[in-house]
């Protein structure tokens, strides 16, 4: 038999990554995406896979659509359905490849069926690749898409999958599995991106970290039920196949009509999984800057949940712009009928039994004292005990069941009915309009329950894009009970993140090395919570809760009205520490540090000069024995002198010792090589407790 070799159809190059993409018998495929390449032309025979014996006589590649016309027999990379037939089987072949600059557009065609998809591949010069995907029927009948899943190669030597969830109030824990010969399968049928599963994997090579390692990253950016699969089985070759997890005729497509698949976001590096999410974050920067005015704020919610009370709130704003708050966000409970968390949802005007006056009072004083007003609100959810429920109760998500299931007593609204979106648009819309408010905390506070995820996120960002477009300096985040919808669909339209529920700052250090994974700093809601968490009952120093705020965008979730003078103080101290690095914190690259001791917790901000870095060193526990390895710091420039300062915000926690390093409490001056392969001596931390270091350039 004949082998046909493959022809080059692109090779796409930035500063990170190479990516080639291929044909073979007018299939695309991904052929290599990896460490950067010298832009030489390609011999098709390194790219050959030949053919095997006790097999199909043909070579199967990772076809980006990957199908079983083509020999492949691990999970289908389409399933198309017309009426109540069996899923097709497809045959697309390549109509088109179009390049340009750092971009390709792919053009396939299932001629029997009339049915044709769009690829557009882009390298971006932030790094990722992304992979956008638009199905067209050309047929004169309706299909149902039941899935369509991109597959994306990784490197054959990947040997582990790493994977972040959890649960509410402890989202974005890591799990790391080995990847042998297997098929490791993520689903999410959550409605939204969830807190079981962040909808992202990385593989990499044996033992791969935070600094070391190839690693390839896949994410799927969109904010309902998705699908991954880690496949070493099809063909002996390692790939992650991902999409958007579809229910049977949950799309539909006419005549002449499309769906737009979710876009794929790929990085890979050599650098461990900081080099992926440096890209990560760096493609997110490209949509909202990060030097983007981000003022800390104070939530009242842990102050006064429901409780209302204008007096209470001017005092507490009062204290709030005294230690330094920037903005003065109103949390759930503003609005009609909203005294307790089983009513009121839907009716989205000032409940004027608390509120006579509306909320003009307490805007205008807390404008007077110099800050900004944010608002709660939770658009896409009503109580069956609202006005809105009583008369449309077919606005909502199974709302006509004689006994639908509720969570957090509320049920969904169908964000696919026009009406429902325009609803929602004016109710929200009059409110900024008529009020100076400058941010939105978008909750969702229930996961969705049968087939309509995908209208329904659809829906959402359909909403999200009319308001931000009519309201382009309102800053919005979206909270979905802490953070259950975190994904680069949504950051799109959004600003900031409530990264948890949870503030606790021992489980924060967690969530947000997971999350970070994905997101940058300035997009993680942070706040500092009362010595008492809400939701563990631990209780924290100050320092060390503010220590693990700082690195995110700062906020204070407090009754600010029980803190004494000195612990005004202290907040304030806290807060203007913050601002003096906030600047660094939010434009610099984020750098999660391994080290052997596991009881430790090291991560940092480097400015992308190398000038200056801001280092947090936490000990989580106590660990068997007094002493732990050095500091190092491998981020900075070699051959410059670098000053190292320990930053007060407190009073210092050290264990047991009778001296510590003379560098603790003076200083010390050492060049980057020094500090990456000496390193610092580190002093002797009590459990949950945290030292800051500001490092600062000399000289070169």
């Amino acid at each position: 038999m004949t082998i046909v070799p493959p022809v080059v159809l692109a090779h796409l190059n930035n500063q990170f990554t190479s990516v080639v993409v291929a044909a073979h018998t007018g299939v695309p495929y991904l052929a290599y995406v990896g460490a950067r390449l010298a832009e030489d032309e390609i011999d098709t025979s390194l790219l050959q896979r030949g053919v095997l014996g006790g097999g199909l006589d043909v070579e199967v590649y990772p076809w980006l659509i990957a199908e079983p016309s083509k020999g492949w027999m691990g999970r289908p990379g389409i399933a198309l359905r017309q009426g109540s037939s069996s899923t097709l089987s497809t045959a697309f072949t390549l109509h088109s490849a179009t390049t340009s600059h750092n971009e390709l557009t792919l053009n396939v065609v299932d001629h029997s069926l009339n049915i044709s998809i769009e690829l557009i591949l882009r390298l971006e010069n932030s790094g990722p690749l992304t992979i956008s995907t638009t199905v067209h029927n050309a047929s004169d009948m309706e299909i149902s898409v039941d899935a369509l899943r991109i597959t994306t190669p990784v490197g054959p030597s990947c040997a582990e999958i790493l994977t972040l969830g959890g649960r509410h109030a402890m989202e974005a824990v890591e799990e790391r599995q080995t990847w042998g010969r297997t098929r490791i399968a993520l689903e999410n049928r959550t409605g939204r991106t969830s807190h079981e599963q962040l909808g992202v994997v990385f593989a990499g090579t044996p033992h791969f970290g935070e600094q070391h390692g190839q690693v390839w990253g896949v994410h799927l950016a969109w904010s309902g039920n998705f699908e991954c699969v880690c496949d070493s089985v099809t063909e002996a070759m390692r790939v992650v196949q991902m999409g958007e997890l579809l229910l049977p005729q949950e799309v539909l497509l006419a005549p002449d009509a499309h769906y737009v698949a979710p876009t794929v976001v790929m990085a890979y590096s050599s650098q461990g999984i900081n080099g992926v999410s440096h890209q990560f974050h760096n493609y997110l920067r490209s949509f909202s800057a990060p030097d983007t005015h981000r003022p800390v704020i104070a939530n009242t919610w842990e102050a006064v949940y429901f409780d209302h009370d204008l007096s209470t709130l001017c005092q507490l704003a009062d204290v709030a712009a005294s230690v330094g708050i920037e903005r003065f966000v109103l949390d759930d409970g503003w609005f009609h009928g909203r005294r307790d968390d089983t009513a009121g949802l839907g009716d989205w005007w000032v409940d004027t039994s608390v509120w006579p006056q509306g909320l003009t009072p307490l805007i205008d004083h807390v404008r007077n004292l110099g800050m900004e007003f944010g608002l709660w609100f939770e658009p896409e959810m009503v109580n069956p005990d609202s006005e809105l429920f009583r008369t449309h109760p077919e606005w909502a998500l199974n709302g006509t069941l004689s006994e639908p299931i509720l969570g957090r007593n509320q049920l969904v609204l169908d964000l696919s009915r026009e009406d429902v979106r325009e609803y929602l648009f004016a109710s929200i819309d009059a409110l900024l309009s008529t009020h100076e408010i400058s941010y939105v905390k978008w909750d969702h506070n229930r996961p969705l329950i049968g087939g309509a995820s995908h209208a329904q996120t659809v829906g959402a960002y359909a909403l999200f894009d009319a308001l931000t477009t009519a309201h382009p300096h309102v800053q919005f985040e979206s909270c979905a009970s802490g953070g259950g919808r975190i994904d680069m669909g949504i950051a799109t339209y959004l600003d900031r993140f409530w990264t948890s529920d949870s503030i606790d700052a021992l489980d924060r250090l967690e969530i947000q090395k997971g999350v970070t994974k994905l997101i940058p700093l300035e997009m993680l809601g942070s706040h500092i919570g009362s010595p008492t968490c809400h939701t563990t009952g631990r209780k924290h120093a100050l320092s060390f809760r503010g220590a693990t705020a700082m690195f995110g965008w700062l906020g204070v979730e407090w009754n600010l009205l029980t803190l004494d003078e000195r612990e005004r103080e202290k907040l304030s101290h806290v807060i203007s520490v913050y601002k003096q690095f906030r600047a660094l914190l939010h434009t610099g690259n984020y750098i999660r540090h391994d080290h052997p001791d596991t009881t430790m917790h090291i991560h940092s901000v480097v400015s992308s000069d190398a000038r200056e870095a801001l280092v947090s060193v936490s000990r989580l526990h106590n660990g068997p024995s007094h002493r732990t390895a050095p500091l190092t710091l491998t981020d900075l420039s070699p051959d410059v002198l670098y000053s190292v300062q320990r930053i007060d915000l407190g009073t210092p926690r050290w264990a047991l010792h009778r001296g510590l390093p003379d560098w603790v409490n003076n200083g010390v001056h050492a060049t980057g090589a020094q500090l990456a392969h000496m390193g610092l001596v580190l002093p002797p931390l009590l459990p949950e407790s945290t030292m800051l270091l500001h490092i600062t350039q000399v000289s070169r």
